[in-house]
């Protein structure tokens, strides 16, 4: 058995059990004072109206915006030109300095295509906007500084051009890659270049742009089946149909006329080269043609884009069409599925297509914003547009938090503000039918709550904690 331990002298001289102790006991932690705690309630609640409650008000001044279901410029477009544009510039001009787009991985979309877009739909969001404030529609007061819209235009043209920036392409089609196929790009170069030399005639851009133009048609109007790929291996329809109403832009500001391509160019899109809905098909293989995906809301919402002015009479079947099979209401959220029902996860996530929630594809429904207002169909833009700004979660300097943090924080960050200025700045094609109405479904209304709660939480807690200190004070002592 171990010994019993002595008794320590502090043990052993214990008072018996019973008595009681003599000398000061501990005290609790004195609670926080109430001036304190009205101070830190203060605080939170001053924070909160900054993030949570400028968002809400934003959203109600948005959703009041006529603009946005039916033609004109809203102005969230005029208020996201002013706060992009001279952190566009900075971002452009940074990277195309750094060169680190030549070593972007040779698959990895985000790093690859997404700064090429975020050039493009700058360039053409504040195309948009000059000539809407030239032709008087709007107050050129209402847009941003004119010398840091310069030095971003300048910049974003730096980017399209930069050598760097071509890297991906060179290693996918070799030292020709501007005249081999590779549509998307070509593509992207053209829509670009087409606001660009509208708004400042640089000649490089146009000798660009034009040589671009005359042989992007040419090649695909040689192309059997009217197609040729974005990758080797890889032909998307919906990027050629992109690429037609593209070149048809571009003759607007370089004086040239492919309209006789452009309406040759149907063939790639109707009859046996559409799916089983009639629209123009996902991918194929070439050169067999074979169907390799059907249509999806991504590639659809885009295409659509451009349908209207290049074929006037097949672009409303077209957009009928993808309403009756694509455009669901589900109550609480309504938008463009990116797959047709039944055939692809209603819960997943696709590098293009962005998250896939209850079937709903949030990229096929932020472009369908844009194909919406060309198709004249403002009563869908309207309530795809209140749901944009219920989510967007616009901040007081000016950023909108969630496009932010969909795009990639490094090589693109400013791709889902970009796409927006364009989306938001789309007009009705001519001639269409103007259709307005639309909703703004259970999530937006939802989201005042969202953004109004926790302010209207704070500040009843801050009033009772004032309150109750008032009534301390003149309590009798």
């Amino acid at each position: 058995m171990r010994p019993t331990p002595a008794l320590s002298p502090s043990l052993a001289d214990a008072a018996p059990p019973g008595a009681q102790r003599s000398g000061p006991s501990p005290l609790p932690a004195p609670p926080l004072g109430r001036a304190s705690r009205s101070l830190a309630l203060g605080v939170l609640f001053a924070l909160s109206l900054a993030i949570f409650g400028w968002p809400g008000v934003e959203l109600a001044r948005d959703l009041a915006d006529p603009a946005l279901g039916a033609p004109g410029i809203p102005r969230r477009a005029l208020q996201l030109e002013r706060d992009l544009t001279p952190r566009f510039a900075d971002w452009a001009e940074a990277r195309v300095a750094s060169g680190a787009a030549a070593h972007a991985p040779l698959h990895d979309v985000p790093t690859t295509e997404w700064p090429m877009f975020s050039a493009v739909f700058y360039l053409m969001g504040t195309r948009a906007l000059t000539e809407a404030a030239a032709r008087g529609e709007i107050d050129a007061n209402s847009l941003g500084s004119p010398a840091e819209r310069a030095r971003a235009i300048d910049a974003a043209r730096a980017l399209l051009l930069d050598p760097s920036h071509h890297s991906w392409v060179r290693r996918h089609w070799g030292e020709d890659y501007l005249h081999d196929e590779n549509v998307f790009f070509r593509s992207l170069l053209i829509g670009g270049l087409t606001a660009d030399v509208a708004m400042t005639n640089d000649a490089h851009a146009r000798e660009v742009l034009r040589d671009q133009t005359d042989t992007l048609a040419v090649d695909l109007d040689r192309a059997p089946l009217g197609l040729l790929n974005d990758y080797p291996g890889e032909c998307y329809p919906i990027d050629v149909l992109a690429a037609v109403g593209l070149i048809r832009r571009a003759d607007e500001v370089l004086g040239t006329d492919h309209r006789a391509f452009a309406d040759r160019a149907i063939r790639a899109f109707e009859g046996r080269n559409a799916d089983h809905l009639g629209l123009p098909r996902f991918r194929v293989d070439l050169p067999s043609g074979r169907e390799v995906q059907p249509s999806r809301g991504i590639g659809t919402s885009w295409s659509l884009l451009f349908a209207p002015e290049l074929w006037p009479e097949r672009a409303p079947r077209w957009y009928a069409t993808y309403e009756a099979h694509f455009f669901r209401d589900h109550g609480w959220a309504a938008g463009f599925r990116e797959y047709e029902e039944g055939t692809e996860p209603e819960w997943t996530f696709e590098i293009d297509a962005g998250p896939v929630i209850d079937g709903f594809g949030t990229a096929a429904s932020a472009f369908g914003i844009a194909a919406a207002r060309r198709n004249g169909r403002f009563d869908h833009a309207y309530t795809l547009s209140s749901e944009l700004a219920a989510a967007s979660w616009a901040l007081p300097d000016g950023r909108l938090a969630l496009p932010r943090m969909t795009s990639h924080a490094i090589d693109a960050p400013y791709l889902g503000e970009a796409a927006l200025l364009y989306f938001l700045t789309v007009e009705p094609a001519p001639g269409v039918e103007v259709v307005r109405g639309g909703r703004a479904p259970a999530s937006v209304w939802l989201a005042f709550l969202v953004y109004f709660g926790p302010p209207i939480a704070l500040g009843l807690a801050l009033a009772q904690s004032v309150r109750a200190g008032r009534r301390a004070r003149r309590a009798p002592t």
